[in-house]
């Protein structure tokens, strides 16, 4: 009974959805759906900045036109590309962890030979201490040099970078990074240790593979 209470008190949004009908409009919307049931006023906000703000404009229209064009052919590098060149960008920016720079150098080797200017910072350049932005020193035990987000947004600024992507920053890490950044932001790699940087696998095995990390037996 408690379960259904919690249940019955929940407000559903889009993840709650099975039907997905703002994408095809087939069926039905289901009665909490957030479509049929949002403020008129905030949709109208969201789309005059489609129409107000020319950056806005041109990334929906290019990023529509390489989702249409290249559907399930190019790979995440190569959309990457494909975004840019029709954004005009010709100055990216990658903001990496350490633990990936050989993958950066790899990309950055594909930006290049594409016509590409690349700069990039690593999460560790300053080489300052966790403990002078407040980590206790008990969490210095995996290293003892803080990753600086906000540097790396910094340092991509002042280079006027058109463009910047993110390598493998850890949770939180990437939060701070997509605060500061002047220039838009793609994703290049999601860090997950556990998988080889393929977090998504740990959503396809949630109910196996996972089960006993994600859903414990709770305490009654």
């Amino acid at each position: 009974r408690k379960q259904g209470h919690i249940m019955e008190n929940k407000k559903l949004s889009c993840i709650d959805c099975t039907v997905a009908n703002c994408n095809h409009q087939q069926k039905s919307y289901p009665d909490f759906c957030l479509t049929t049931n949002m403020d008129p006023n905030v949709l109208e906000d969201a789309m005059k900045l489609y129409e107000t703000d020319e950056e806005n404009a041109r990334s929906m229209i290019a990023a529509g036109e390489v989702e249409f064009d290249f559907y399930g052919q190019y790979t995440r590098v190569e959309e990457i590309m494909a975004y840019a060149k029709k954004m005009g960008f010709k100055k990216l920016g990658i903001a990496t962890c350490v633990g990936l720079l050989s993958e950066s150098r790899t990309l950055a080797k594909i930006l290049r030979y594409n016509g590409f200017e690349v700069y990039g910072i690593a999460c560790k350049a300053g080489a300052q201490k966790k403990t002078a932005v407040g980590i206790p020193e008990r969490f210095t035990g995996i290293g003892q040099n803080m990753c600086n987000p906000i540097l790396q947004a910094k340092i991509l600024n002042e280079a006027k970078t058109e463009l910047n992507i993110v390598m493998g920053l850890c949770v939180g890490h990437d939060s701070l990074f997509y605060k500061y950044s002047d220039a838009l932001v793609t994703t290049g790699v999601t860090k997950d240790r556990v998988t080889g940087h393929n977090p998504v696998a740990t959503l396809y095995g949630a109910d196996f593979y996972f089960k006993k990390r994600f859903f414990p037996p709770k305490e009654d």
